[in-house]
């Protein structure tokens, strides 16, 4: 199948052609009819699925055509007619700069990014010239609403992207003050990476009756482009450890995970000091210096981007060679999100996860939810035996660790309703963006975990495998 099979207009199947798009994804050949359709839809896709062309592509077909109707052009001119809600500003960044290459030949078609942590100034006057697609994180919107410059009583499509993450990011509640906003009639996408009870009462209440279900790549199975392996390491080493790896020169670019922003930015000191170049990318850092790290990291300036889990959201390099995960992620569907940065776009990945004592636990849930036994590589001078290896098909309970780094109640575990979420087990309360009541430019939850994973071929030989091998069902990723 070509997107030439699905009835898209000529200036779009031009501007994919512009990008190199030639075949669709399995979520764009499932999701881009039934939008069209002007079906209400429920998506369920992981990061790298190729997600945000399956419900922006058939937008600006609607709003195109409706424009060529008859009746087109009797509304105010600039009215918002499609709002996508997201949760982090580099993922709205990233969308509306989507919105804007496949929309290249449609002029009559503009679009504009709003989110927090920089000044309104120039969002309110993009809105003020007038535009028909707005791409929006919670905060900032309900701000400028309340302020008056943006009004959505013309709305005809609404997007809620990524949100399992929203959950996450404690953003529910401004969802269910902007909701009431929106007209009654408008058509509804709703997409997330996994659908718990919390997400699904979420949908509910968004989504017409009986909406269209698409679903690929469930958050459970690892992509086979990506290879992965397990570290076992004491604490104490894991710097030394980052710093051996990182000497390998198949390691072109390289994502490496934390836990939190203070560990991401001590991880960038450390390579910094070994002469590794290495920028640091979350919350607490200014919304500039952000998007400077996250080109230069795209040019190849930078070799290394160290990020929390919540500032990850949104980048989306084609030839990202590997992701560390520096700290296992303390959510097992977590992983499959960070080892989901490399491996995209056709090319291969290889996910290296740095294990201590402390940090099994998470391991066995990973190893448990994505159903293989990952490889434990021993090709490294600090591999210990004070860290055991974790058996997918043992019987061992492991104790998880107590504080901020342990593992949140989940739904059936003592959770106190479905409305929680998994709030990543941090103490802190902090968004992804600011509002104008003083809070500090971004900041997630500081306990949230931020797992990584990584990429990439190590030369030689050295991996083994825990007694069981792999699983029989898993998904696998095992370089092809």
């Amino acid at each position: 199948m070509t997107f030439n099979d699905l009835n898209l207009i000529e200036p779009l199947l031009r501007a994919l052609s512009d990008e190199g798009y030639t075949t669709p994804t399995p979520i764009q050949q499932q999701a881009i009819p039934q939008v069209l359709e002007g079906h209400d839809l429920l998506g369920v896709a992981q990061t790298g699925t190729g997600k945000t062309a399956a419900f922006s592509v058939p937008i600006l077909q609607i709003l195109h055509q409706k424009d060529q109707t008859s009746k087109a052009g009797q509304g105010p001119r600039g009215r918002i007619r499609c709002l996508v809600l997201t949760p982090t500003r580099e993922l709205a960044i990233q969308i509306a700069e989507s919105f804007k290459a496949y929309g290249r030949h449609l002029p009559g078609l503009r679009s504009t990014v709003i989110f927090g942590g920089v000044g309104q100034g120039p969002q309110v006057s993009a809105l003020q010239r007038g535009v028909e697609i707005l791409v929006a994180t919670p905060g900032r919107l309900l701000d400028l609403m309340n302020q008056g410059y943006v009004h959505l009583q013309h709305l005809e499509v609404f997007v809620l992207d990524e949100a399992d993450r929203m959950l996450d990011m404690g953003f529910i509640h401004d969802i269910k003050r902007i909701l009431p906003k929106l007209p009654a009639s408008r058509q509804s996408l709703f997409f997330s990476a996994t659908m718990p009870q919390a997400i699904r009462e979420l949908s509910a209440t968004i989504l017409r009756p009986n909406p269209v279900q698409v679903a690929v790549t469930p958050v459970s199975s690892t992509a086979d482009t990506v290879t992965q392996s397990v570290f076992l390491v004491d604490k104490n080493d894991k710097p030394a450890l980052l710093r051996h790896v990182l000497q390998d020169p198949a390691i072109r670019r390289v994502l490496v995970f934390t836990r939190t922003k203070h560990g991401a930015n001590k991880v960038t000191e450390t390579l910094e000091k070994a002469s590794i170049p290495a920028e640091a990318i979350h919350g607490n850092k200014s919304q500039t210096h952000r998007q400077r790290a996250l080109a230069n990291f795209k040019s190849g300036a930078t070799r290394v981007l160290v990020a929390t889990d919540i500032a990850a959201r949104g980048i989306d390099v084609d030839d990202l060679t590997h992701v560390i995960n520096y700290e296992v992620p303390n959510e097992p569907e977590t992983y499959v999100h960070r080892i989901g940065r490399t491996g995209r776009a056709g090319n291969f990945g290889t996910a290296f996860t740095f294990v201590e004592d402390e940090e099994r636990a998470y391991l066995q849930d990973i190893q448990k939810l994505i159903r293989r036994q990952l490889d434990v590589d021993v090709a490294h001078p600090y591999t210990t035996s004070r860290v055991a290896p974790v058996s997918l098909n043992g019987n061992e309970r492991i104790i998880r660790p107590k504080g901020p780094a342990g593992r949140p109640a989940r739904d059936g575990r003592g959770s106190s309703g479905p409305s929680q979420g998994r709030s990543g087990g941090g103490n802190g309360s902090g968004r992804g963006e600011h509002r104008s009541s003083g809070r500090p430019p971004g900041g997630e939850r500081s306990g949230a975990s931020a797992g990584g994973s990584g990429g990439g071929s190590r030369s030689g030989g050295g991996r083994s495998s825990w007694s069981g091998g792999r699983s029989g069902g898993g998904d696998g990723g095992g370089r092809r």
